[in-house]
């Protein structure tokens, strides 16, 4: 887990925000139940326990579930019905997910409890909280779920440890059974009731956690793609006026083009490589991978956008089957249903492939002598007996390869389940499970353009870059050595990467251009 965060997320009936699910899942902010939302669970368990102690059939509290919705449950089966249903399904194979995304799917399934319309006890949402705030993390395997009837399978697990049983990382991230965590950490198990397994599994939280995340990872990337495809174009000899502000908005109103195209037009401002070549440049256009980055940029920009847009309704949505109404109705419902958030997910793995498709054409041409504009093959010290970046460029163009393969959308790959029940699933889960692949790929394939662009640049002597660009290349080579002879080049590439992530890049180029988005 990330470093502990002072903050306090409180849960209230009205929901959460993106940044609340982010620092939850990756700082470790503290949660916090507010009244509003105790008191809505309180009301809404009134009527669970009515409907448990009668004899009206309601799913979920006094039938089976699935393709068993229709076998009645009698009264002293239904605390086990609760249970078999949770040890059942925590049925997931593979290695464990990553922390982060196991405590954002946490935390956006107790958001559900909060709004008070899944009928669990507060005291099942304050353990959950204790959870989260003590830092156990439940050992959720990557593959199960359908992503649809919500990310079953990934909650079931969850749900198991909070029953006490399975298997948990502490807050030091030891694995361990889970009662001996559950001790330490001074936390009682649950004994399940009437409709709180149910509750506990069926939610869209895996799927849309990795869908805030991703969206959060990738207007980062977007913003670096930028600096580098400025560096890359500076490197190259290209020009700045086709991202002057009036070929953009003016004639063709995409807003992330419009974006994009001032943040590598402001990157390139006095830089003295660009002014050298103006007047008596013979080339008449740059290639596409340096003249219309914006476009594709841009685009991606836009992308993320649209998926914000149906992540943030996602977040505002109640989502359980059956749900609570508040006139004390339980309502069975199709909102498990991953679709919206598939689509969106699979989207993202595209334009961001494309991006990072476009970054290493960028990287070719840099160490293409016939197409570099006068650099050095290979943009090698002494060519012939160093290979320059020559490798680099095969480790970009695989991480490209391997992002498009993953760019198959996932969303339109439905396998029914539960005896034809549940004949059309989203395979959200797994769009997701890839995206974020395609994230890490993608921050490697940006990460190689700026080693590759921060040396065409410095071969370009006696010529000055832009202040910004001079001053990104100023913090790579605090980690990352200029030109010279041959060396062990993959710790490079990784702290470069690293580089990346951690922000330094952005916030190396925000000094000296600081309204870059």
């Amino acid at each position: 887990m990330a470093s502990s965060s002072s903050r306090t997320v409180t849960l209230s009936t009205s929901g959460t925000t993106f940044a609340d699910v982010i620092d939850v899942a990756r700082h470790g902010s503290q949660v916090v139940l507010s009244q509003s939302a105790i008191d809505a669970m309180n009301t809404s368990r009134k009527f669970i326990e009515g409907y448990a102690a009668g004899g009206v059939p309601v799913y979920g509290v006094s039938t089976g579930f699935g393709a068993l919705a229709n076998r009645h449950i009698d009264i002293e089966d239904r605390v086990q019905l609760q249970k078999s249903l949770i040890r059942s399904h925590a049925a997931g194979v593979g290695p464990a997910i990553e922390r982060e995304v196991v405590r954002a799917l946490m935390f956006l399934r107790l958001r559900t409890m909060a709004s008070g319309r899944t009928g669990v006890r507060v005291a099942l949402a304050q353990t959950y909280v204790e959870f989260l705030n003590k830092g156990i993390t439940p050992v959720v395997p990557e593959f199960g779920s359908l992503g649809c009837s919500g990310d079953l399978a990934p909650l079931s697990h969850c749900a198991l440890a909070l029953m006490g049983e399975g298997r948990v990382h502490d807050a030091s991230g030891i694995e361990m059974p889970t009662m001996q965590a559950l001790d330490a950490a001074g936390i009682s198990p649950i004994e399940l009731e009437a409709k709180e397994g149910l509750a506990l599994i069926n939610g869209t939280d895996g799927m849309l956690g990795m869908l805030i995340m991703a969206c959060a990872d990738l207007e980062h990337l977007c913003a670096v793609a930028d600096i580098t495809t400025a560096m890359s174009i500076e490197g190259l000899l290209g020009t700045d006026r086709v991202f002057a502000p009036d070929l953009h908005a003016p004639l063709r109103p995409q807003v992330g083009q419009a974006v994009s195209a001032a943040n590598i037009y402001a990157m390139l401002q006095n830089s003295g490589i660009v002014a050298s070549h103006l007047e008596n440049d013979s080339r008449v256009q740059d290639a596409y991978s340096l003249r219309c980055a914006p476009q594709v940029n841009g685009a991606v920009r836009d992308t993320i956008t649209h998926a914000s847009t149906i992540a943030a309704r996602e977040l505002a949505s109640s989502i359980d089957n059956p749900v609570v109404m508040p006139d004390g109705r339980v309502e069975s419902n199709g909102n498990f249903h991953g679709a919206p958030v598939g689509y969106v997910l699979d989207f993202l793995a595209i334009a961001a492939t494309d991006l990072g498709s476009m970054a290493e054409r960028r990287t070719d041409r840099a160490l293409d002598q016939h197409r570099s504009a006068g650099l050095p093959p290979f943009l090698a010290h002494d060519p012939g007996v160093d290979s320059g970046l020559m490798i680099a460029q095969y480790t970009q163009a695989g991480l490209v390869s391997e992002n498009k393969r993953l760019s198959t959308p996932a969303s339109v790959d439905s396998i029914p389940s539960s005896a034809m029940q549940e004949d059309h699933v989203s395979m959200g889960w797994s769009a997701a499970r890839k995206l974020r692949k395609v994230v890490e790929n993608l921050a490697r394939i940006l990460a190689i353009e700026l080693v590759t662009s921060a040396r065409a640049i410095e071969f370009r002597e006696g010529l000055s870059p832009s202040p910004a660009t001079a001053r990104v290349i100023a913090v790579l080579r605090k980690t990352v050595p200029g030109v010279g002879p041959d060396r062990f080049l993959s710790p490079e590439l990784e702290a470069a990467t690293t580089l990346i992530n951690s922000g330094a890049v952005l916030s190396a180029a925000k000094e000296v251009v600081p309204t870059l988005i």
